[in-house]
């Protein structure tokens, strides 16, 4: 397995790897909703974002993250941000993740199109699993990785803390490679819909 900080585009978005000319439009987009980050493991607004895109920069440059910044095409705007991160090369393995997007961008086709580019990403660059994390209080999420076709792998207890200081439960769903061609077809459905 080989992943590296590329841009990957659709008819919907692009993600492109952050770079410090990006700082300022993903600034922007997460700059919001500070209900929507309880729930996250680290926060990435207001007064939490410098901290927080200086350790995406640094994952980076050790090769275990790759964070994008989601620009939706049909306004050219940066909605929000997705990652693959927590990367095991000697494993063929990795997390499709810490997504985050303006509200204006929840519930049409960027959520869908950025995982349908994330997962062929890696399964084309040889991944045998891609794994999807949320907290386990967070049905919302739960049933969109439900929605993609993901395997729910159960509840990992008290896995994460999240930057308010509350333990987490963590709810674990993973795509293997031979799931893959269903999960695709399943996206590809859903975004013809958006056409």
């Amino acid at each position: 397995m080989k992943l590296s900080p590329v841009v990957l585009e659709d008819r919907f978005v692009r993600l492109e790897p952050f770079t410090a000319g990006l700082e300022g439009e993903v600034r922007a987009a997460l700059d919001c909703d500070p209900e929507a980050w309880n729930g996250m493991v680290s926060a990435a607004f207001g007064e939490h974002f410098d901290g927080w895109w200086a350790a995406a920069l640094k994952a980076m440059v050790g090769g275990s993250h790759i964070a994008f910044a989601v620009r939706r095409l049909s306004d050219g705007a940066v909605v929000g941000t997705t990652s693959l991160y927590e990367i095991k090369l000697e494993h063929r393995r990795c997390e499709v993740g810490s997504t985050f997007y303006r509200p204006d961008a929840r519930g049409g086709p960027v959520n869908p199109a950025c995982k349908r580019l994330l997962l062929d990403y890696t399964f084309s660059n040889g991944a045998v699993r891609v794994e999807i994390i949320t907290d386990a209080q967070n049905a919302a999420s739960a049933a969109a990785i439900h929605k993609l076709g993901a395997r729910d792998e159960g509840v990992l207890r008290k896995h994460k803390i999240t930057w308010t200081g509350r333990v987490r439960d963590t709810a674990q769903f993973a795509v293997l490679d031979e799931d893959w061609p269903e999960v695709r077809a399943r996206l590809d459905e859903r975004l013809a819909k958006f056409a």
